[in-house]
């Protein structure tokens, strides 16, 4: 019997030829997305989900859809998929990553020059028929300096349509080299140099809880009186009302926004200022961008329904059937190893090594990468998969390098990963057991074995009495319990370090608490995904 699948959203009618031609059997009801009774209804019958934005795949949906195998997002964001519930029926959820790049960075300039010439305004006066040609007083792009915040895939695309435009171009990326940035032309700098150099400034970043608010009233302080700012990326970068207050001050001369805090947005502190202009996020929102995108959703899903492969998959690697079970704990260990790091850094990454030794070495190494660099760039950048994070790494020009080894050790097979960055040198590694649990073996250099936890905390100090007493104390006084404690030191007197797992995370307050005994080099709680 041929694959079923369900086109629960407007969808290009290419795409449905696409599952037609490759035998697969398709339902094409663009509006049942919006019934989520009627959804909830019939998904049942169906392998395939194939939706963009409007499709609200729920956890009770998803639990309906006894035969579904696959979801694919025609698109980057898959906030509208309750991944855990996916994960746990055993459902593959794919998207389409770098289908709308160009069209994003596109309309970012769209809007930047339009906050330039004050054309949304000029043009509703115009057809009001009046004639204000000294109203609309503009400036030139030519020979300004164009900051940005995030120089990933839209962002590289972003700096080379400004260099056309004869900008000079800024970069505050911690994840972009300084090679690359010298291959895209760009300069490489921190955000406190950005902020008084930029004439303009567009951000392309995810929202986390690093980016979150990026640009509020005290970023805006430190900017050049009379900038634009321009975001096309994610709601709630940039805090609404700062940015009102100083727009109607005159420290920032106007702004472009496609996107909102609250979508759909039908109020904002920017609306009916006369120096914005707002666009109903619509950076994707091109003919070009949603037939490519639509086309790539239906050969993934096609390809994977026929033929088992798998490709952009948020929620699981590139592997086979008979890999799998193999696989699935070392894949784990590696996401592990590569958030851990990813955790700790923050300063540009330029290298990346991998060690396989033993057992591990004759595996898929390369869907063990993709997990390790996916752990350790997700940290920063959520959106990142197993698929796109090699792509993403090689983009940024890190250097990425593999090495396998016979077993030389009592482990039968354990991964090493070392990440160089802008300033030092950090390594951790792990093994898994035959419990199938993976295991920290080593960090910096110092043996430990730590069984892994959702809630972590690490702590680096000097090797000296009293250490796991006063940590203990203070996470006892702030009712925080300790689930597991490993220790481990270079030497007497010596490098020591404690992984400790705990029952919830440490707040800021305890983070503070605890610097304040100064008996402790670093501090850093930790999160991991054992789900």
């Amino acid at each position: 019997m041929a694959p079923k699948v369900l086109v629960s959203d407007k969808l290009s009618e290419t795409a449905v030829e696409i599952f037609r031609n490759n035998g697969i059997e398709v339902d094409f009801l663009p509006d049942v997305g919006k019934d989520k009774l009627e959804l909830l209804k019939i998904i049942g019958k169906y392998d395939g989900l194939a939706i963009r934005s409007a499709t609200k795949a729920t956890e009770k949906i998803i639990n309906n859809a006894d035969n579904l195998k696959v979801i694919g997002r025609a698109g980057i964001g898959v906030d509208n998929v309750d991944l855990k519930a996916a994960s746990r029926k055993g459902v593959i959820v794919m998207n389409t990553p770098f289908g709308n790049s160009i069209t994003t960075a596109e309309h970012a300039i769209a809007l930047m020059m339009a906050v330039a010439r004050q054309i949304p305004e000029a043009s509703t006066s115009t057809q009001a028929g009046k004639w204000e040609k000294s109203r609309f007083m503009g400036v030139e792009l030519t020979n300004k300096t164009l900051g940005l915040i995030g120089c990933g895939n839209i962002g590289s695309i972003v700096a080379d349509r400004a260099h056309g435009l004869k900008m000079k171009v800024l970069a505050y990326d911690p994840f972009l080299s300084e090679e690359r940035a010298a291959k895209l032309g760009v300069t490489k700098v921190e955000l406190d140099e950005l902020f008084p150099k930029a004439d303009f400034i567009t951000l392309h970043v995810p929202l986390t809880d690093k980016t979150r608010a990026i640009i509020d009233a005290q970023a805006i302080a430190a900017m050049k009186p009379g900038v634009r700012i321009i975001n096309c990326a994610r709601g709630g970068l940039v805090d609404e009302a700062a940015l009102a207050e100083a727009l109607k001050s005159g420290q920032v001369a106007g702004a472009g926004f496609d996107v909102f805090e609250v979508e759909p947005a039908t109020d904002s502190p920017l609306f009916g200022l006369k120096n914005v202009v707002c666009t109903p996020h619509l950076g994707a929102a091109t003919t070009e961008a949603q037939e490519n995108v639509a086309i790539q959703v239906a050969e993934q899903m096609s390809d994977y329904l026929l033929n088992g492969a798998v490709t952009n998959a948020i929620n699981m690697p590139s592997i086979t059937a008979e890999e799998a079970p193999i696989l699935a704990p070392f894949i784990k260990l590696a996401q592990h190893l590569g958030a851990f790091v990813g955790q700790m850094t923050e300063d540009s990454i330029k290298a990346i090594n991998i060690l396989y030794d033993g057992e591990v070495a004759d595996m898929n190494t390369a869907a063990l990468n993709s997990a390790c660099i996916a752990g350790l760039m997700q940290a920063s950048n959520p959106e990142v998969n197993m698929v796109s994070a090699p792509v993403v790494a090689k983009e940024r020009g890190i250097n990425i390098s593999t090495t396998t080894q016979a077993k030389s050790g009592v482990f039968e097979s354990y991964i090493k990963l070392t990440v160089v960055t802008e300033s030092t040198e950090r390594s951790i590694a792990g093994t898994v057991f035959s419990d199938k649990k993976p295991r920290f073996i080593q960090i910096k250099n110092i043996n430990i074995d730590a069984e892994i936890g959702r809630d972590m905390v690490y702590t680096t100090n000097k090797d000296v009495p009293g250490i796991i007493g006063g940590l203990g104390a203070v996470l006892g006084d702030n009712g925080i319990n300790i689930a597991n404690f490993t220790l481990g030191r270079a030497g007497v007197g010596g490098d020591a370090i404690a992984l400790l797992s705990v029952d919830q995370p440490l707040g800021v307050d305890v983070v503070a608490t605890l610097r304040a005994t100064n008996k402790f080099n670093q501090i850093k709680p930790l999160v991991f995904d054992v789900s």
